[in-house]
């Protein structure tokens, strides 16, 4: 089964989590990045991170070539934004057909999910959606067991849609 992994990450938690399963599952992988940067300021960055996701604003990205065709499943990350996935996530996911698309999300967070697995549902119409992985960090420390990931991956694997 050929795999990509498509990810948005601004701090890096969500970047070594899919580095690490696109090793794992000899994956194609690329980088979801914003044209316009975002503050270094933490405070500024919340601030307008809640005012982009309560909009839905949608910020523009960098053109990634992908042969779509290729690929029997897409894996997406996203870090976590006010309980839905970032904004460069939603962009990305705009782009492309999902309609029998196979497709694994995975998120990473500091403190909930929220109603990310829902919006996944939601933007994927016509998708396959796998389960969702929910991988918590405390600071840059990952909370989530490694064998979390572990069985994840497994599931995918197997081609299994539903665990």
């Amino acid at each position: 089964m050929k795999t990509l992994v498509a990810y948005y990450s601004l701090g890096g938690n969500t970047k070594s989590v899919a580095e690490r399963v696109a090793r794992s599952l000899r994956s194609d992988v690329i980088e979801i990045k914003t044209v316009k940067e975002y503050p270094d300021d933490y405070d500024v960055l919340l601030s307008l991170g809640e005012k982009e996701v309560a909009s839905g604003y949608i910020p523009a990205i960098r053109p990634v070539e992908i042969d779509w065709d290729k690929y029997d499943a897409v894996l997406l990350g996203t870090p976590v934004w006010f309980g839905s996935f970032a904004p460069a996530m939603k962009k990305f996911m705009s782009i492309y057909k999902w309609r029998e698309k196979v497709v694994y999300p995975f998120v990473t967070n500091g403190g909930t999910i929220g109603h990310v697995i829902g919006d996944f549902r939601k933007a994927l119409r016509g998708a396959y959606i796998g389960p969702v992985l929910n991988v918590k960090f405390e600071d840059d420390e990952q909370i989530t067991p490694d064998l979390v990931i572990k069985d994840w991956m497994t599931i995918i694997k197997d081609g299994r849609i539903k665990d």
